[in-house]
């Protein structure tokens, strides 16, 4: 049996469709919602590789390569927010945390 790109198509929306499901079932824990957007961004580059992979390009896997760059920049701050909002509010619940509110 050899993998089509369907079959990676398929593997990167089933991926997407969990993300999004995680995204909109889940809206209390920060860190759940950090999780579930690095998936989302894990399906997108399964689609850019699978792509690029099929077609013979190789800037799709480059693309990945930058979207892995900024994905890592952004769950460190993130995770450094996180921390920062931990210690003064003693919570991570989404619901709780209004300080930015204008």
């Amino acid at each position: 049996m050899t993998l089509t790109l369907g079959h990676f198509l398929s593997l990167g929306a089933m991926l997407f469709a969990l993300s999004v499901i995680g995204i909109f079932l889940n809206r209390k824990n920060l860190i759940v919602l950090l999780m579930a957007i690095e998936l989302m961004l894990l399906a997108v580059n399964t689609n850019f590789v699978a792509f690029s992979y099929y077609l013979g390009d190789m800037h799709g896997q480059i693309f990945v390569f930058f979207i892995l760059t900024v994905a890592a920049a952004e769950s460190a701050i993130g995770l450094a927010i996180l921390v920062l909002l931990f210690r003064n509010k003693s919570s991570i619940n989404v619901d709780e945390l209004n300080t930015l509110k204008g």
